[in-house]
């Protein structure tokens, strides 16, 4: 489930990310399984949650199993890897690949709790040892 070093998970949409969440819950699951956790919420049909699983199994993001005449979807990439590759996009996208500026973003727009400067202290001086 984890991709080579050199290798970033293709992007997936909002829609995409939400379907992924639900597999990497849980999972294997059906789509009409899927669906069931995510229809409601989101106003989609059966149709929409299977087009959306077609996508993810095409970008390689989800693999099925055949379970006699329905399909079990799981996901194929891990969660770390694909919001790792993600996050560094952004990074690279916005901030020219530093991720100070980033913080400094967030800073100013205050939005970094206290708990979330905490933890980010208690990390950067994980990462010093």
């Amino acid at each position: 489930m984890a991709l080579p070093k050199d290798e970033k998970p293709e992007r997936i949409s909002e829609a995409e990310h939400a379907v992924m969440e639900v597999l990497w819950e849980r999972s294997p699951l059906t789509a009409t399984e899927v669906c069931d956790v995510v229809c409601e919420q989101r106003d989609w049909s059966l149709a929409t949650v299977k087009t959306l699983l077609s996508r993810l199994v095409a970008k390689q993001a989800a693999a099925t199993t055949p379970d006699g005449r329905r399909f079990l979807y799981s996901p194929a990439i891990e969660r770390t890897a694909y919001t790792g590759a993600e996050s560094r996009r952004l990074v690279d996208r916005l901030f020219g690949g530093r991720a100070a500026p980033l913080f400094a973003q967030l800073a100013e727009a205050e939005a970094l709790s206290e708990d979330d400067l905490a933890e980010m202290e208690a990390l950067l001086k994980e990462l010093r040892k």
